[in-house]
């Protein structure tokens, strides 16, 4: 009797998808991404955020009316077809203001965010990376900016300047809040100092440059995009708050801020309220949308998040 040998189920082949290449796995990214569009607070707020940002874009296709040009003949006029939210105490059209002063406070929050980011991530990565003397003086500079009050300073410089530009203010802010930042990727970079990939790399020679920006960033950019979207929300508040008060961007630039600053009389607070509502709510809308982008960004980059 002949015996036949058994038949393996064993497929040494591997995966395949349809179109017959092999199936890849998810990058870092694509698992980022899929974490991220499961928090549905944070797809909200990209949501809302773009319409934002798409509305003062294109500020000059939805009113015809300068920002800046006054008509005494037109005061606190109140909403009508010409004006759908009326003018202010210079005459001036109220949507107008609204929809180019968006686009002055959603500038000076992305622009201090982005010379905050390359302030703080470039000492950071000095400190956290070379070590010694060199992250001694740096943390010592840090510290020292730390101690310092930052309204107090900004003021102080406020006062100090004849007119203050969006130039000049976004400076402000960026070399005022740049130490908290440093501190965070400095620590980040303590820790992933001594993996043994970064061990590796210098054994093969590869340069502190070529490490720095092919291994230590690509390892931070969690902690980086989270607080870049927070510092964001923050200077946002920042430029609002220092408009109120009239230390901010001044007349007759219009911002969120200062036309909420415009209506701080008790009889434009009753007879207006279109004057200063759509601007305040403007500000924590967009503040709410930014924060909860950030949390939602945190909960993706985290890799021991099991977040449903």
């Amino acid at each position: 009797m002949q015996i036949h040998p058994q038949e393996t189920t064993l497929d040494p082949t591997p995966e395949v998808q349809p179109h017959g290449k092999p199936k890849k796995g998810r990058t870092p990214f694509q698992i980022a991404l899929g974490r991220f569009m499961k928090n549905r607070l944070a797809v909200a707020g990209v949501v809302i955020l773009a319409l934002i940002v798409l509305m003062v874009v294109f500020a000059p296709l939805l009113t015809d009316h300068s920002p800046t040009k006054s008509n005494l003949l037109l005061v606190e006029r109140p909403p009508t077809a010409e004006n759908p939210l009326g003018t202010d105490s210079s005459g001036r059209d109220v949507l107008s203001r609204f929809l180019y002063g968006g686009r002055i406070s959603l500038i000076v929050g992305f622009s201090a965010m982005v010379f905050t980011l390359l302030i703080g991530v470039t000492l950071g990565s000095i400190a956290g990376y070379y070590g010694g003397k060199i992250d001694n003086f740096i943390m010592r500079v840090t510290d020292m900016m730390l101690v310092l009050p930052f309204l107090v300073i900004i003021l102080t410089v406020m006062a100090i300047l004849d007119r203050v530009s969006i130039g000049i203010f976004v400076a402000i802010i960026a070399l005022t809040s740049w130490p908290n930042l440093t501190r965070i990727i400095r620590g980040t970079y303590l820790s992933l100092r001594e993996q043994e990939f970064v061990q590796g790399a210098k054994a093969i020679g590869a340069s502190d440059m070529r490490i720095i920006f092919k291994h230590f960033i690509p390892n931070a950019i969690g902690p980086i995009v989270v607080n870049a979207s927070l510092m964001m929300a923050s200077y946002i508040i920042v430029e609002s708050a220092l408009s109120f008060i009239g230390f901010g961007i001044p007349q007759p630039t219009p911002t969120w801020g200062n036309m909420i600053s415009e209506a701080q009389s008790l009889r434009i607070l009753r007879n207006s309220p279109a004057a200063w509502i759509p601007p305040g709510v403007a500000i924590l809308t967009t503040v709410l949308c930014i924060n909860f982008i950030g949390d939602g960004l945190r909960d993706a980059f985290d890799p021991k998040s099991n977040r449903r």
